[in-house]
């Protein structure tokens, strides 16, 4: 390297081979990376060197065409621009790749390729030197007035100058190029202007092989001189908009600034930039929103196309401008229609028709009126999301589903700051741009069942969407402006609100969608389910009919869902299809179903005429769907000491459980299985404590005859269904009934089921899903529940058909249990045949 040298590079360089352009000394080019070898450049070299020496690479034009570009170093050009990586950005979409911002340095010379993986490093002869770089009065006086440098030098100077004052000298980095002619040594002149003005790559490349000054000043001048013409033919064409600011594009980063010449689509850009403008102003957004449009439209208008902030910034102004700032729809306030409307869409679930008829009631006296926030609270299936959609349709409102189930981004509530790739904004201003009105109806789907992770708590991201004394103010971290979502009816579902954080339920109306009765099951399916299945298979009602007895069958001894309707369709649908084709059909032998008027005992070959509709009895309803899935065995289950039933609760309704127990020979031992969880674990203790501390009161003695239950004996309390985790007080007066049972050696009745927390002192205490476990008992046959006595206020909730077929015990204490769990009371009690609050038939 040369001493004299006022740009020092080291000897040896990597080398970066590039497809994008040609990078001369004193500017400025981005540059893309997505080769393999220059990849392991960029990691190897530039992201892992700590001084500013490892920053500086040499960048060779590859004039190979990139599409037979191979793995094979190409032959390398011999002049090169030594340059510094003043940033580095990585991304990965679409693919792994790396953007570097370059400036040039000087010229340099490969002398000798010392290594080609896994990246090309060659020893460089600098070409570039000092003493050429003169300012512009010392060069004057060494060239001499005459001298040929001299006057090449001054020629271009003049003719840089000359360009310049054809632009609009209003533009800061037009004026800051003026300045820069003055300043700039002549030397670095053609380097820096050739990057900026409208060359070819060739051309280009041509101004760095020059490495003589002589040389590049006259490889230069003529490409000035065409801009120069180039120019003022475009004046002439555009003559009465001289004062035009689109002569020139600037970049925002001096001095890579292009000139361009395409007239056509200058007026392309500059014309959809004013439509763009008049959209903002005439989005009718608020004065804050506007001012920031405003600002970011002008800061448009001075960015080149080809800069990655220009796509950013004119996405955010879209969705600004799509926005619904001010549009909405006109609700529907006639309560008689949307009464009409809400029965046809769905049969029972009063307590939500209730609401809503509410909601509507007040926002006729007041149209000012804020969206409530409603939950849904129920188990799946029971028309949870249905009933939302109803509720857009009553109203004459847009209707947005959000699916939060599985989300662990507050980023997808909030947005992303558009500081980041790829940021966009969150659901809620997304559904916005969706609906297009800025009072849809906006159902979050499984707000229960939102999780938490690195990126934040979207439940807590939710805390100021559901708020309404917030919401009329919600900022998206993309817009970063106030957008008012106080006009949003928000409803929220969940299948529980255990796993709801309180914070955020305590926003809410939580209302619960319980399940149905036999009977609502049936009527939903016959209005609702069974028509849909039927259009959906092609089938009219005159083709397939399925009885209601049949659908109570599918109720109550298969699934408790409509899939096996779709099966009962699907197969008859397959039947009418093969007989359109062959001319027979397979059901006309007694095995998919009967003809409407065959009777009994007639043949396969004196079927019904094929017009004639097909019903599904219960005999085929088996040759569908195979054996029962469900049958009913509660009788049949408590044959012996220690079994009895409970009642549970559980996130898809009630069930009936049975629980049972047993003793033997041991050391006191108490066993508890079933996967429970530590609530029932501590409710058994409890019902073991209990009995032992009144064993003498109710005569229950060991397997020796002593006073102490567990001397010499070890209980064994189990819950079937072992693979299902349960928990929750509600089964301890059940294990209090079943270790009764076992002890004192009588048999619980086979038509009770039971359900209520208890106390160490032996009190009753409330629990909770009382509709469910009742419609749970009355589908499982019994006709006798035990419930607490403060739960008594939770029978109103239950139809009148089923409270007539059950008889009701409130108990407030054990003692009212055990008298109403066992056949002519409990023994030790003082007066057996005085039986607990019984509500009968209610």
């Amino acid at each position: 390297m040369s001493s004299n040298s006022g740009i020092q590079i080291p000897s040896r360089l990597p080398l970066l081979l590039t497809h994008e352009g040609v990078l001369l000394p004193g500017s400025t080019m981005r540059i893309s990376v997505e080769t393999a070898r220059n990849m392991h450049l960029v990691k190897n070299r530039l992201l892992k060197g700590t001084s500013l020496k490892s920053t500086i690479i040499g960048v060779i034009p590859n004039t190979r065409d990139p599409e037979y570009d191979t793995e094979d170093l190409p032959t390398l050009h011999s002049i090169g621009t030594a340059g510094l990586a003043v940033q580095v950005v990585g991304s990965n979409w679409p693919k792994p790749h790396y953007t570097l911002l370059i400036t040039g340095l000087c010229r340099f010379r490969v002398a000798q390729l010392l290594k080609e993986g896994p990246f090309p490093v060659a020893e460089v002869e600098q070409l570039d030197k000092l003493e050429q770089y003169t300012s512009p009065d010392e060069m004057s006086e060494a060239a001499g007035p005459d001298g040929e440098l001299g006057e090449l030098s001054q020629r271009f100077y003049q003719a840089a100058v000359q360009l310049v004052g054809m632009l609009d000298m209003s533009v800061p980095v037009v004026a800051k190029l003026r300045r820069l002619l003055d300043s700039l040594p002549r030397e670095t002149l053609p380097d820096v202007l050739a990057s900026m003005i409208h060359t070819s790559n060739k051309e280009k490349l041509q101004v760095l092989d020059a490495v003589s000054l002589e040389e590049r000043f006259k490889k230069t001048l003529p490409l000035l001189t065409r801009q120069i013409e180039g120019l003022k033919l475009l004046q002439k064409t555009r003559k009465p908009r001289l004062d035009d600011d689109k002569r020139v594009k600037a970049f925002a980063c001096f001095p890579a600034i292009t000139f361009s010449l395409d007239e056509e689509g200058d007026d392309e850009d500059g014309d959809d930039t004013a439509v763009l403008e008049r959209k903002v102003k005439g989005a009718n957004m608020p004065e804050p929103a506007l001012r920031v449009c405003l600002k970011e439209l002008k800061r448009l208008k001075k960015m080149p196309q080809s800069m990655p902030e220009y796509a950013l910034t004119r996405n955010y102004l879209d969705l600004m401008v799509e926005l619904p700032w001010s549009k909405s729809t006109t609700d529907c306030l006639d309560i008689h229609a949307a009464r009409v409307l809400l029965d046809s869409d769905h049969y029972a679930m009063e307590k939500l028709k209730r609401r809503v008829l509410e909601y509507l009631a007040v926002r006729q006296l007041k149209s000012t009126l804020k969206g409530p926030i409603l939950c849904f609270v129920g188990p799946p299936g029971v028309g949870k999301t249905s009933v939302g959609r109803s509720i857009a349709r009553t109203l004459g409102r847009e209707f947005h589903r959000i699916a939060l189930g599985g989300v662990c981004d507050q980023s997808d509530i909030r947005g992303h700051r558009r500081t980041y790739v790829g940021s966009m904004p969150g659901r809620i201003i997304n559904g916005l741009k969706t609906v297009g009105v800025n009072n849809p109806v906006f159902l979050l789907d499984e707000v229960d069942k939102l999780g938490k992770s690195l990126q934040g708590d979207p439940a807590s991201a939710l805390l100021e969407v559901l708020d309404p004394e917030q919401n009329h103010s919600f900022t998206d971290h993309y817009l970063n402006v106030a957008f008012d979502l106080s006009q949003v009816l928000f409803i929220a579902t969940a299948n529980s609100t255990a796993t709801i954080p309180p914070a955020l339920l305590d926003r809410m109306e939580v209302l619960q969608v319980q399940g149905y009765t036999q009977e609502e099951k049936v009527e939903i399916a016959h209005r609702h389910l069974i028509p849909h299945q039927l259009e959906q298979h092609g089938l009219t009602p005159q083709q397939l009919q399925i009885p209601q007895d049949t659908t109570q069958d599918i109720i109550s001894k298969y699934e408790h869902k409509h899939s096996h309707i779709h099966r009962g369709c699907f197969t008859h649908a397959r039947s009418v299809a093969g007989q359109r084709e062959e001319g027979s059909d397979y059901r006309s032998k007694g095995k998919r179903g009967r003809r409407a008027e065959e009777p009994d005992g007639v043949s396969a070959d004196m079927a019904a005429p094929p017009d004639m509709p097909i019903v599904i009895d219960h005999i085929a309803l088996k040759d569908i769907l195979g054996p029962h899935v469900f049958e009913m065995e509660v009788s049949e289950r408590l044959t012996l000491p220690g079994v009895a039933v409970g009642l549970a609760w559980t996130p898809l309704g009630g069930e009936i459980m049975f629980v049972e127990a047993s003793r033997m020979e041991g050391e006191g031992q108490l066993t508890l299985t079933g996967q429970l969880g530590d609530v029932m674990k501590e409710s058994a203790h409890l019902a073991m404590s209990w009995l032992r501390s009144n064993a003498k009161t109710y005569q229950l003695t060991n397997l020796v005859g002593g006073s102490d239950p567990l001397e010499g004996t070890d209980i064994h309390l189990h819950f079937p269904a072992g693979a299902v985790t349960k928990d929750g007080p509600s089964a301890g007066v059940t294990m209090v009934t079943v270790l009764a049972s076992l002890f004192s050696g009588r048999l619980v009745r086979s038509d009770v089921a039971m359900t209520g927390e208890i106390t160490l002192r032996g009190l009753v205490l409330p629990v909770g899903g009382i509709k469910d476990k009742v419609l749970a008992a009355h589908r499982a046959g019994v006709k006798c529940v035990i419930i607490p006595k403060r739960n008594e206020k939770d029978l109103e909730e239950i139809p009148a058909n089923v409270r007539k077929e059950l008889d009701f015990v409130t108990a407030s204490n054990l003692d009212e249990v055990l008298n109403a769990a066992f056949d002519g009371g409990f023994p030790g009690m003082s007066n057996p045949l005085t039986l607990p609050h019984i509500v009968s038939k209610l």
